[in-house]
């Protein structure tokens, strides 16, 4: 298992679109993708979870990637995050 922590730096935090593309980009990956936000793991691979999750703009989130691809998986989740999700 690898791990990150990661700033989230778009504006508007993990609304719909955000959140959107970090499920997009977490379901290429065979890996199990897992944010760790506020002692909750939100599964990176939905949409609702990931908005439910309540991620602000300025909050250190840690990515959690398992399995075959979890380095290529670690790398793609937090360079989005840290591009600011496309926003």
């Amino acid at each position: 298992m690898k791990s990150e922590k990661v700033q989230v730096v778009n504006p508007s935090g993990l609304h719909l679109r955000p959140a959107g593309m970090l499920c997009q980009t977490a379901m290429k990956f065979k890996s199990r993708v897992a944010i760790l936000f506020e002692d909750k793991e939100i599964n990176a691979k939905s949409v609702l979870s990931v908005m439910a999750s309540g991620v602000k703009c300025g909050a250190e989130i840690e990515v959690q990637c398992d399995g075959d691809d979890e380095e290529e998986a670690l790398a793609a989740v937090c360079t989005l995050i840290r591009e600011g999700l496309k926003e």
